[in-house]
């Protein structure tokens, strides 16, 4: 619309004349059709952006979807390894999800998935990326960031969802009725890595292994805790846990 509007003034600035609001026949058309243009090209161009954003996120929780964070994963990747910064995953699920499924029904189940995920989204950081890359798991990467932050943020999320009072499916559930486990794993800097040969990819498959573990550990633990990879990934040496 903007384009349009320069054009009609362009139009104008070419046929003075015009300065004074006395227009022609010949005169009002091609201003109509500026005005049609730059109606149809702005519908157009809301319409490519909200076809781009729902390509690329998920519907129940309206987080990235997995191509979308995958995308941005390998793009956190190479410029960590460009600058030797800090980089963080957590991987979260949500605990005994088959038993309230089991004993209220699916959609409740799909709406604590749902509540788990609004609770991730207004607590990540500007440049943090959160996806549901499963049924009821959750990822969350974090750019120049130390694992005592990431850390921070699992602990805070575990408290976020056990201390909520869903409704689910329509009906209250008390507070405690959701729990979540975290595992966290960490990257101190990709660069000064002894594991030169890995490619983003092969990081990124290690990072995903390490946290993966850790959020094992912390279900093998009890659950709705997070359990911390007390090594940086560097996609061959077995993982220790911390909590």
């Amino acid at each position: 619309m903007v384009l349009a509007v320069c054009a009609i003034v362009l139009y104008h600035a070419a046929n003075p004349h015009l300065f004074s609001f006395r227009y022609e026949e010949e005169d009002l058309i091609p201003i109509i059709l500026f005005i049609a243009v730059g109606a149809v090209a702005a519908r157009l161009a809301s319409n490519s952006r909200r076809l781009h954003k729902l390509a690329m996120t998920d519907d129940l929780t309206g987080l990235h979807n997995l191509r979308s964070f995958e995308a941005r994963f390998m793009e956190m990747i190479r410029v960590s390894r460009q600058t030797n910064s800090p980089l963080s995953i957590l991987m979260l699920d949500v605990d005994r999800l088959k038993s309230l499924n089991d004993a209220h029904g699916h959609l409740t189940g799909a709406e604590a998935v749902r509540t788990v995920g609004h609770l991730v989204a207004v607590r990540l950081g500007e440049q943090d990326v959160a996806c549901r890359y499963g049924g009821d798991e959750f990822v969350i990467a974090m750019p120049n960031c130390e694992v005592t932050r990431a850390a921070e943020l699992g602990r805070g999320l575990c408290v976020a969802v056990h201390e909520s009072a869903p409704i689910l499916a329509d009906r209250q559930f008390p507070r405690g009725s959701l729990s979540i486990s975290v595992g966290v794993a960490w990257s101190s800097g990709i660069g000064k890595s002894r594991e030169t040969s890995l490619n983003d990819e092969d990081w990124g498959q290690a990072l995903f292994r390490a946290a993966d573990s850790a959020l094992y550990a912390a279900k093998e633990a009890g659950r709705n805790r997070v359990r911390v990879d007390d090594q940086p990934a560097t996609g061959s040496s077995p993982s220790k846990h911390t909590a």
